[in-house]
């Protein structure tokens, strides 16, 4: 008889094993769903659900009137498909007629085929369409008989830039403004120094998808609150814009530069009435000129530096005359040439004028008086050369001006105090060479002058929104005589050479300024650019002697003379020319200058200085000579 093979002791273990293993599975049932519940929860709604941003309308930007929009915001649908839902000899047919719809040729016909031909469930195909060819698609991809299918029309928002330039495939004021890239940010320009404010902030949307991954509807749920961008208006005057473009756009190819730009500015304020260079571009086609040259998106007012010349004469006369170091009738000797340390310097002519007054030195433009008289700032090198140093900083050269533009900076100087000038150097920075500034510094410098002795920040936006900005001063930086001596050195400027006064002055109007014509150094040749200078003006233009209304500052780069002699080189349309066509322009645009100027508020008074004298006498007829300096 066999034994019996079940055992008490057995059955007990296996029922311990069995109890152990269900109270583990409820144990662990019990963790997903009772401790880990809001985590499952979540990754449950995660996947069923899409985050997504609703972007704000972005603010538009307008003139000084609030009339003339600049740019706005329209809504333009980007074209996309889903591939995986057609045949293949669907898809071809599909990209065949978008091909002929939208007019496509070589690579761009070629990529629409490709990318219709992949089996993706998503890939866009073009973006910006014209509101004419989105109701065609519409309209072809309805019915039954539909000749289209498998595409989406995805609505988005497209920064329009309405108003053409002052030149071929322009935009106007394309440098000031800027543009707006595909992710809805600004570049260059105003759009990207006032991408916060222009842009607003989007709304945070959440909702249920379906299997496409589109959100389903009724399902949307708000989960932060944006709001639209702030519109903004410029100071710009959008008719005396077009007509300095026009201008540039002349000088340009007559003088067959490399670029001209100009600003026109209220002294006062710092509002700025016109600002362009040439070339431009057209800022709805950005992606165009990228491709093809994007160093046309540089702004040359306030990104590029250029050694100015003699329109910084100016500066050595400022502190010339601030310190009483001579007066406007103070005789020098002109030599022609001059030896100093580390090298010589000369007049563009080499030729000795012999004894003339400050003033005359200044209107023939004479190097040499220039570095005699920047010599005298001083008992010695270092200290002259300090002085000088503090007169540039002073009007703001070595800083940006803070104008509220993207991309400036703040030219370069070099700094006595840490590398010691010789007698060369000094010579050279009378008359603007060894420092290189920016137009928009020129104008701010001279606003000065031209003010009362205050300096203030340029600005190009007038209201951001509902708040109107204000003038922004950084101090006095030189008295009340001393700026009216300025202006009539200036205008002793250009009334005293008839080589300016006959292409300078405006009859009915008080005109002066200073010119500037600089040689090129070309850093891969290590020499002089033959035949090829920059060309400068700065000035004014008044009712009245005794409040200039405006300041307008021109740069003509890389110029080309059709006159090249020893000591003169003429254009067809020379800066002091170009000049006067701007101020000609912006005087006769009604309700932009006001009748009357108050000196704007002052903080600071670090100028020292006296009274000059006003000027007088007349100078011999000669062309601003090009500044330059040898080495031995």
């Amino acid at each position: 008889m066999l034994g019996r093979t079940d055992s008490r002791g057995r059955s007990i273990a296996l029922l311990l094993i069995f109890g152990l293993v269900a109270g583990s599975l409820c144990v662990r049932l019990g963790y997903w769903q009772v401790v880990r519940h809001d985590d499952l929860a979540a990754m449950a709604r995660q996947q069923s659900s899409m985050r997504y941003e609703i972007p704000a309308e972005r603010g538009a930007i307008y003139d000084r009137t609030g009339t003339v929009v600049l740019a706005t915001s329209v809504s333009r649908d980007r074209l996309a498909a889903n591939p995986s839902l057609l045949t293949p000899e669907r898809r071809a047919e599909v990209a065949a007629r978008l091909v002929e719809l939208l007019g496509l040729e070589g690579d761009a016909a070629a990529n629409l085929t490709a990318r219709m031909a992949s089996t993706k469930q998503y890939t866009v195909l073009a973006r910006d369409l014209d509101p004419a060819i989105s109701d065609r698609i519409r309209a072809m991809s309805a019915g039954k008989d539909a000749q289209l299918s498998g595409l989406i029309l995805e609505p988005q928002s497209v920064r329009l830039y309405p108003q053409p330039g002052g030149g071929p495939h322009t935009t106007l004021a394309a440098h000031l403004l800027g543009f707006v890239n595909r992710d809805g940010k600004g570049q260059y320009g105003v759009e990207q120094f006032y991408q916060d404010q222009l842009a607003g902030m989007p709304t945070v949307v959440s909702a249920q998808k379906d299997a496409s991954g589109n959100p389903v509807p009724d399902t949307s749920q708000v989960l932060e609150q944006g709001y639209a961008g702030q519109g903004i208006t410029l100071t710009i005057d959008a008719g005396l814009q077009v007509a300095v473009e026009q201008e540039l756009l002349s000088a340009w190819i007559a003088d067959r530069a490399k670029r001209v730009s100009a600003v026109v500015m209220d002294p006062y304020t710092g509002e700025v009435f016109a600002y362009a260079s040439y070339p431009s571009y057209d800022a709805n086609s950005y992606q165009a000129v990228a491709a093809d040259d994007p160093g046309r998106f540089v702004d040359p007012m306030v990104s590029t530096v250029y050694e100015p010349g003699s329109v910084f004469k100016m500066m050595t006369a400022t502190a010339a005359l601030g310190d009483g170091v001579v007066t406007m009738k103070t005789q020098v000797k002109d030599t022609g040439t001059l030896k100093v340390d580390g090298g010589r310097i000369d007049d563009a002519d080499h030729e000795a004028k012999g004894m003339m007054t400050f003033q005359d030195a200044i209107a023939m433009s004479r190097n040499v008086v220039a570095a005699k008289v920047a010599f005298m700032l001083g008992k010695d090198t270092d200290s002259a050369s300090a002085r000088l140093f503090s007169t540039w900083t002073s009007l703001g050269f070595g800083a940006k001006t803070g104008i509220d533009v993207a991309n400036e900076v703040p030219g370069l100087l070099r700094d006595p105090a840490k590398t010691p000038w010789q007698e060369i150097d000094l010579a050279n920075a009378s008359f603007g060479q060894g420092v290189a500034v920016t137009p928009i510094q020129l104008a701010q410098a001279y606003g000065a002058m031209l003010n009362g002795g205050t300096l203030v920040q340029p600005r190009v936006v007038r209201t951001i929104g509902e708040t109107e900005t204000s003038p922004i001063t950084k101090g006095r930086v030189m008295n009340e005589d001393l700026s009216g001596t300025l202006v009539k050195l200036m205008s002793h400027v250009v009334s005293s050479v008839d080589f300016y006064r006959t292409r300078t002055l405006i009859p009915g109007f008080e005109v002066g300024g200073k010119t500037g014509t600089a040689q090129i150094w070309d850093a891969k040749r290590h020499a002089w650019k033959v035949n090829l200078f920059n060309y400068s003006f700065v000035g004014y233009i008044a009712r009245t002697k005794a409040h200039p209304d405006l300041v307008v500052a021109v740069r003509i780069e890389e110029g080309t003379p059709t006159v090249v002699r020893l000591g003169h080189l003429e254009m067809p349309v020379m800066s002091f020319e170009l000049f006067r066509r701007i101020a000609h322009d912006a005087i006769n645009i009604p309700d932009l200058v006001p009748e009357t100027h108050q000196s704007p508020a002052t903080t600071i008074y670090p100028a020292s200085g006296s009274e000059a004298e006003p000027g007088g006498g007349a100078a011999d007829p000669s062309p601003d000579p090009t500044p330059k300096a040898s080495n031995p």
